[in-house]
């Protein structure tokens, strides 16, 4: 596909990189001509220097024959302008990065009138899979597939879990939760289990599940599943303000702790149920004294990582079965990081490259499989995709053990007809089905592809 990719910070740079690892034909738009420079030495995309608004600027960087422009500047309404004039130009679909809370209320509206295929929200995405993390706050990160009819839970097996020492066939013998283990990392190594695959203390699991079943699998297998009743924030930007909503909504008590006076009175504002504290969230004598060690989660969400990072370290030194969430932006020290001890990590960058990676991919394949979610999971060593199954579709009716599969893929769940199950080798794929396939495969665009 020839996609057109204007605007190249970290969410713009992390898009096109992923899409140009696909093999698509991606060309970039900055203004900044060091970074248009960096971004084209750097990945395998043309560039053009200029104002991705512009009608001359587009028109060279072939907007005619473009099947898909994303716009991910810094400003929402450049964003949608750029959307506009795309779509006047030729372009077959625009995607529109809009963040501001003032434009989440009408975004269908803006979305429709602009005639937009897609606009993402980087902020409000994250929020949602920080709720849902404080939902369940042993886990490290949870996705939802089918509606919400099927979650995707990852957490880390401590001493105290059963599952460990002992093959994944013996252990599933005694539990009654219907799940499903479909991928494991150990250390360096990331893997599709088999039944003969033994749990070790501190792997990180994957878990597939209706949502009603987590907790009775959780407690099976000694995993705490107590939720959160109090909620820290340090940092009141976008991410805070909509994840604090989110929390006010379930009756959740919070408290944001802002530097900013101003954003300060204005949280007060939207948040008249939210504890609001003007001060510096670097100060630890503040954190103690507005309720650190009493609360059940600390987010730390500042607009620096390293702060961030210091915070989620802090709060788990001085409490330690306190849930900490981390927003990181930068990944220059992804391995350092993923030693530390910061419970959740949470890269908006990311959350949005995979919901455009995924619209892409069913944009590629618009008459077989459709790729209808995805996610990358497992520092972004797995991926967890939902395919709807046509009726062309060359795996219906044939029963799961005889499926020559390729090798590290897993055929996950099954939703049908609303009726959400584990699939065991006797079922079968039924046109209309959506399946979840989880793989350490990367680029899967069509259920077909996981044929060996």
């Amino acid at each position: 596909m020839n996609i057109i990719v204007v605007g190249i910070g970290k969410v713009g740079y992390t898009v096109a990189e992923q899409l140009s690892s696909e093999m698509h034909d991606v060309t970039v738009i900055d203004t900044n001509e060091s970074v248009l420079s960096d971004t084209i030495e750097e990945l395998d995309v043309q560039g053009i220097l200029g104002n991705g608004a512009s009608r001359k600027v587009l028109t060279d960087a072939g907007i005619s024959e473009c099947d898909l422009l994303i716009a991910l500047t810094g400003s929402d309404e450049i964003n949608l302008l750029c959307c506009l004039l795309a779509n006047k130009l030729g372009a077959n679909g625009t995607i529109a990065r809009v963040r501001s809370p003032e434009y989440n209320e009408d975004i269908r509206l803006i979305k429709d009138s602009l005639g937009l295929t897609m606009a993402v929200n980087p902020e409000k995405e994250a929020a949602e899979e920080m709720f849902r993390i404080l939902r369940f706050p042993s886990a490290k990160n949870v996705d939802v597939f089918a509606k919400g009819k099927v979650e995707l839970i990852s957490f880390v097996a401590n001493s105290k879990c059963t599952l460990c020492g002992s093959a994944i066939k013996d252990s599933f013998a005694k539990i009654r939760a219907k799940a499903l283990i479909c991928a494991i990392e150990r250390g360096d190594e990331v893997f599709i289990p088999n039944g003969d695959t033994v749990i070790c203390e501190n792997d990180t699991i994957a878990l597939l599940a209706p949502p009603r079943e987590i907790t009775p699998f959780f407690k099976e297998v000694n995993i705490p599943v107590t939720g959160v009743k109090n909620v820290m924030i340090i940092g009141g930007g976008k991410l805070a303000l909509y994840l604090a909503v989110q929390l006010q909504r379930h009756n959740i008590n919070t408290t944001i702790i802002e530097k900013s006076q101003q954003t300060a009175e204005n949280l007060s504002f939207i948040l008249p149920d939210a504890n609001i504290i003007c001060g510096d969230g670097t100060n630890r004598s503040l954190l103690v004294e507005e309720g650190l060690l009493d609360v059940d989660a600390v987010c730390c969400l500042t607009g620096i990582d390293e702060e961030n990072i210091l915070l989620s370290l802090y709060a788990k030194s001085v409490t330690p079965e306190t849930k900490t969430i981390t927003k990181v932006n930068k990944i220059s020290f992804r391995e350092v990081i993923r030693s530390l001890d910061l419970g959740s990590v949470i890269y908006p960058k990311y959350i949005t490259a995979n919901l455009i990676l995924q619209h892409v991919r069913a944009r590629e394949n618009n008459i077989g499989s459709n790729v209808e979610t995805l996610y990358k999971i497992i520092d972004n060593k797995v991926e967890a995709l939902e395919f709807h199954v046509s009726d062309d579709s060359s795996l219906v009716d044939i029963t799961l053990e005889e499926l020559q599969l390729k090798h590290n893929v897993i055929v996950g769940c099954i939703n049908r007809k609303g009726n959400v199950f584990i699939p065991h080798g006797k079922d079968t794929l039924k046109t209309g089905d959506s399946v979840i396939i989880v793989t350490t495969i990367p680029g899967l665009s069509d259920l077909d592809d996981i044929k060996g």
